[in-house]
């Protein structure tokens, strides 16, 4: 107990510490976890830990994450992604594993071998791409959508991957794994061990149809009753339970558990219960991941790289080039545009977690050589350590050169730009932008979509593509000439601190800024924004007017007593925001506490006074 609690305090240690460094410094909690791991590996050695025990665990972190982005898809939007996942995907996996058999030949291997480290290095890392898209907001965009298209089908691959792996064995490695040279690795549980093929299949098919069945009818029963005992601790462990599940079920047939698990997302993605079960598996999820990317870094054989350095370094880079080039072509023959293009190349150009499962089961089939697969594991790690290098490349020299380019098209346009920005064509944005549109004005919209916003192109909108609190590209898209700016994206925290930069470099320019909570226009007054609008506020007041309708009110009625509210509590937001200090918890400002009861009791008997007398008029 003692050496199990002494492990996890050094992780733990060793995550907090550096990772909210490297996030500081714009580096992603990725590599912050990776070079956490680099740093614990001599205390890990002295502990003598071993490492791969420890990422099998937290390999489990990409099986819950792929749970989570399945309850964002549904089936429908998964149908509409197939093009991309068969082109895209099946292109990548295809030709990349062609292209790294064809250099492993050319270096001398035998084409067997060839072939299984070209399926190792086709494959790229599910868990670091989704989790620096996600963090950096890019998994709406089109690069986004076209990469997660690619990861899902390598996770699928995976499949058919296990099952060629045997047919390439050595006869030499075979014999002399038979004598012990290989080691012994032990029986695992299996419900098709010994079957013929359409045995297998029809065993496979069953499992899949249990996940599809419990999740579309058992799940809603199972959360009623366990809702009935009112323990969050209950949903938790049902949460788990079902994902656990799922994983062993899909093990126990020879599936990936991670595919499995995206099934079941997709299944309950329309379920009452998908929030709940967000909520519920997102913790461990989290520090799964953070775990696995840890073992990642300590992981790395410094001994071996430093034996043969220029080898490993060169085959990393090597691979990583190659895998972009192709990336980058499939791109243009599938019309995948502007940075977005390159957010796909760059993105995935590295190996993946899935490499390390692919090259200990070859070895253990006797199809690559233990010496072989010690120093590509090297490649693999160190790929995966470059990953969020390639990311900030993107976002420091990709995207600023592309600003660039649309500034001098934006240039060329004859009416020389719109007097209006809109940041973000969401939900909000989007009719925000029609609106103004059907006013007759035109105005420029800033967004992570480049396909929407080639459209809104084509309908004459000015658009740019990207990050709308970069001042950058708020010089590009004409900010300096705007006279109203519109803050309608996502994140309560970029749209305070992009309310507050426009507040301070562009003092005259008329904000309009969309408001989260009650909580969030409090830091938007503070930030210097004077029209919030709260996102859900208008439909809520209207929901109001309709229920005072069905108690009896006439329209009329109804319409003056929902306006004597919304008078009154916008001047009451004023006064509290007044007394907000952002740097001090609302539970814990004593002075906002006092005037917010002080102005309740006035407020509701002045509300109650006016409100009665406008529903009992005649």
């Amino acid at each position: 107990m003692t050496d199990f609690l002494l492990l996890a305090f050094v992780f733990l240690i060793a995550g907090v510490i550096a990772v909210p460094i490297a996030s500081r410094l714009g580096l992603g909690s990725v590599l912050g976890y990776l070079i956490a791991g680099i740093l614990i590996s001599p205390i890990l050695a002295w502990l003598h830990v071993d490492v791969i025990s420890i990422q099998h665990f937290a390999e489990f972190g990409v099986v819950m994450m792929l749970f989570l982005v399945g309850l964002e898809l549904e089936p429908k939007l998964l149908w509409s992604m197939r093009a991309k996942l068969l082109g895209l995907g099946g292109g990548q996996v295809g030709i990349t594993a062609l292209l790294v058999m064809a250099v492993g030949m050319a270096f001398g291997l035998v084409w067997t071998v060839a072939l299984a480290v070209g399926l190792v290095f086709a494959l790229s890392s599910t868990a670091i791409v989704l989790q620096t898209l996600t963090e950096k907001g890019l998994m709406k965009s089109d690069g986004g959508q076209s990469s997660f298209s690619v990861l899902l089908f390598q996770d699928i691959a995976v499949i058919p991957m296990l099952a060629l792996v045997p047919l390439l064995a050595l006869p030499d490695l075979i014999e002399a794994m038979s004598h012990g040279e290989a080691g012994d690795h032990g029986e695992t549980i299996s419900l098709v061990a010994g079957l013929v093929g359409w045995q297998v299949a029809l065993v496979t098919l069953g499992a899949i149809a249990a996940v599809v069945i419990v999740g579309s009818y058992l799940t809603g029963p199972i959360f009623r009753f366990i809702a009935a005992a009112n323990l969050r601790e209950m949903f938790v462990a049902t949460a788990l339970m079902i994902v656990i599940g799922i994983a062993l079920l899909m093990s126990l047939v020879g599936l990936s558990p991670a595919l499995g698990t995206f099934l079941a997302g997709v299944v309950l993605a329309n379920s009452e219960y998908r929030h709940e079960l967000e909520s519920d598996i997102d913790p461990f999820k989290g520090l799964l991941l953070g775990l696995f990317f840890m073992t990642v870094g300590a992981g790395i054989n410094f001994g071996l790289l430093s034996a043969n350095l220029a080898l490993i370094v060169g085959l990393t880079l090597g691979l990583i080039i190659l895998k972009a080039g192709v990336l980058y072509v499939l791109a243009v023959v599938f019309k995948v545009q502007g940075t977005d293009r390159w957010l796909f190349a760059l993105g995935l150009a590295q190996a993946g977690e899935f490499g390390f499962v692919l090259l200990s089961f070859t070895v253990a089939n006797g199809v690559i050589p233990t010496a072989l697969a010690d120093q590509l594991l090297l490649v693999v790690a160190l790929s995966m350590l470059l990953t969020p290098a390639l990311f900030i490349l993107f976002d420091r020299v990709i995207v600023p050169r592309f600003m660039v380019d649309e500034t001098r098209e934006a240039d060329a346009m004859p009416d020389g730009g719109s007097k209006i920005i809109i940041a973000g064509h969401g939900r909000v944005g989007g009719l925000v932008s029609r609106v103004l549109n059907g006013a007759g004005y035109a105005p420029t919209v800033i967004d992570f979509s480049s396909a929407q916003l080639e459209m809104l192109k084509r309908f004459g909108a000015h658009a740019y593509y990207g990050d709308a609190t970069r001042p950058d590209l708020l010089h590009a898209a004409g900010i300096a000439d705007a006279k109203l700016f519109v803050i309608a994206i996502d994140g309560k925290d970029q749209i305070t601190e992009l309310a507050r930069y426009l507040h301070h470099q562009y003092p005259d320019l008329k904000v309009v800024a969309r408001a989260v909570d009650r909580t969030h226009v409090y830091d938007l007054w503070n930030a210097g924004c004077r029209d919030i609008i709260r996102e859900s506020y208008d439909s809520a007041l209207r929901m109001g007017r309709s229920s005072l309708e069905h108690l009896g009110a006439d329209r009329t009625q109804a319409d003056a007593a929902v306006a004597v509210f919304d008078e009154m509590d916008r001047k009451g937001m004023i006064e509290i925001a007044s007394h907000y200090d952002p740097a001090v918890p609302a539970m814990e400002n004593e002075a906002l506490i006092a005037k917010f009861n002080e102005m309740r009791v006035d407020w509701e008997i002045d509300l109650k006074a006016q409100m009665k007398a406008i529903l009992t008029a005649d």
